[in-house]
């Protein structure tokens, strides 16, 4: 994934509930960004015309609505997907469900979400799991990737194992990214396993999802270069190992 250009490796996060809001986000900040994520909130706010604007300007679009329901039904929501110019969607699920969403995808690439960022140990131990973040991730991106995703979304934490530890090409999208050095003082954030864009580029992620530290930054643009000079300093990292 090393020849992913700079202007995709961040995915905006439209997390807004006007789709008008939306479109304009999209068109002040598609000079410097060319990569949206559109969420449920979003979706049921505007549906397809808000994703067609996005890919009518020449952008990508991620379409984060984490499907999750009976394998025919996730197969039949995948198929609307398609023929409609979106890069990205993400699932949850167990085998059956996993293998209805990649049967039918064509060149829709399918991403299984691990664990939400916004769940640690503490949140596990009250579903009643025993096990650590870490090893679910692992076990579930295998299992991912075996039956045909094309990549998974996990923290900045995991990228680092899942790389180490499967053996295929495939894709890492990591939200909660928090910009800057100082990210262990940060208090009352709904994302727990949180890192910076350069952690999380450092420790294996091809992309990054980012909304608010963008969209409430005094200068957004100006927060976006900052980003992408994170991104571009742990790809030179990588690159001289």
């Amino acid at each position: 994934m090393n020849n992913i250009p700079l202007n995709d490796r961040i995915i905006f996060a439209l997390d807004f509930s006007d789709p008008e809001e939306a479109k304009k986000w999209v068109e002040q900040l598609d000079g410097k960004i060319k990569f949206f994520k559109v969420g449920l909130q979003l979706f049921l706010a505007g549906w397809w015309p808000v994703i067609d604007h996005i890919v009518d300007r020449g952008n990508k679009v991620m379409v984060d609505l984490k499907f999750f329901d009976i394998p025919e039904t996730v197969s039949l929501a995948v198929q609307q997907l398609k023929n409609r110019k979106v890069t990205f969607a993400t699932i949850h699920g167990n085998d059956p469900i996993i293998r209805a969403a990649v049967q039918h995808k064509g060149d829709l690439q399918i991403l299984a979400v691990t664990v939400l960022t916004s769940f640690d140990e503490s949140d596990m131990q009250a579903m009643g799991f025993t096990g650590k973040v870490a090893d679910l991730v692992l076990m579930r991106s295998q299992k991912a990737i075996v039956l045909g995703c094309d990549g998974v979304v996990s923290s900045a934490r995991e990228a680092g194992t899942l790389r180490s530890s499967i053996q295929r090409n495939f894709i890492v999208v990591t939200p909660g990214i928090r910009p800057g050095l100082n990210i262990d003082t940060i208090q009352d954030d709904d994302q727990k396993r949180i890192a910076t864009a350069k952690e999380a580029i450092r420790n294996g992620a091809d992309y990054v999802v980012i909304g608010r530290p963008i969209s409430k930054a005094a200068d957004p643009l100006a927060k976006i270069e900052e980003i992408q000079r994170e991104i571009q300093e742990a790809l030179a990292e990588k690159a001289a190992q």
